[in-house]
């Protein structure tokens, strides 16, 4: 099986697809900001990747489908929470118990990584690692599916980095995080650069500072080998990921994780090591975070969708409502 690649001259080859990539789908997280949405569509105050804010399926759904054609099947692993798992049972019924990691409580990031990427190892010392949300947004599949194909190939290059794929802003948003870009490496259709810097949810004034630089979204997907990926948890959170593999070896999660504080991957790893960093620049997908109702409300505007949820409202006002 082959996926599209774009080599540092900027022309298309074909790969052969590997057994050592790994996707994993990060959906254990809560989405309380988005419960007010949620309820008006499904009924119910459940995570928003488990909704079905567009056409189609839910946010899980839709991001499995982007990468359907990238990873082997028993080569996607799923994190979730053992609390939302009505949400999750029907959807993941074809999934082998294997490749579903289900955290007894949602520790963050920083936890549900380590947890996946040690989990891997166990099976795969080779593995390379493709970390996917599945609370966002695409208007691209393809360009998506391109830009991950482009950072793959960059991590056989530099395999002692990690490699996150940044979104063009369109403005100075203050709850995202920020990639300021380097040097570039190459300069393909995809391009691949150094980083400067890491941030996480700038002020106005530095938002703003960044926009004006072309600085990129930090999108989250982020792609490294296993063992880079625990040796940059290692140097900023070690008693964690030593705690979770004394853990994984004696069946213990379930109380760890009871001990665990919450531990967020971009602030309290990546950002401390831009050093260790490359970024895609994805400027075609069509990006975006659905971290509250006005902004998937401006997604279905700028975007011109209507899914059936927001056809069958009552009047304007409920639309004003959720987006308020």
């Amino acid at each position: 099986m082959k996926v599209s690649q774009i080599e540092a001259n900027g022309s298309p080859s074909e790969i052969v697809r590997s057994r050592h990539h790994w996707a994993v789908l990060l959906a254990g997280g809560d989405g309380t900001r988005l419960q007010r949405l949620t309820l008006k569509i499904a009924g119910d105050s459940r995570p928003k990747q488990f909704c079905s804010i567009f056409d189609g399926g839910s946010l899980l759904a839709q991001t499995r489908a982007r990468l359907k054609s990238l990873f082997d099947v028993d080569r996607e692993l799923f994190v979730v929470t053992r609390t939302h798992e009505p949400y999750y049972r029907e959807e993941l019924r074809n999934v082998h118990d294997s490749c579903i990691i289900q955290q007894p409580l949602n520790r963050g990031t920083g936890v549900a990584v380590p947890v996946a990427v040690l989990h891997i190892l166990r099976h795969d010392t080779d593995a390379v690692v493709v970390l996917v949300p599945c609370d966002h947004y695409y208007s691209d599949a393809d360009a998506f599916g391109r830009a991950i194909s482009v950072a793959l190939s960059a991590v056989e290059q530099y395999p002692a980095s990690v490699v996150v794929l940044g979104a063009e802003a369109h403005y100075a948003e203050v709850e995202y995080g920020w990639i300021e870009l380097g040097s570039a490496i190459s300069n393909s259709g995809v391009p691949l650069l150094h980083v400067n810097r890491f941030l996480e949810k700038p002020s106005l004034r530095q938002a703003q500072e960044l926009y004006r630089r072309g600085c990129l979204w930090n999108t989250f997907v982020t792609i490294g080998r296993a063992s880079t990926f625990v040796d940059l948890l290692c140097s900023q959170v070690p008693e964690v990921i030593l705690s979770i593999n004394e853990a994984l070896a004696d069946n213990e999660l379930e109380a760890l994780y009871r001990m665990l504080p919450s531990v967020d991957l971009s602030s309290h790893v990546l950002a401390h090591q831009p050093h260790r960093l490359r970024a895609v620049a994805d400027r075609t997908s069509g990006w975006a975070y659905l971290g509250s109702p006005r902004r998937v409300m401006d997604i279905l505007a700028r975007n011109n969708i209507q899914p059936a949820w927001l056809r069958d409202m009552n009047s304007l006002s409920d639309v004003f409502a959720l987006s308020a």
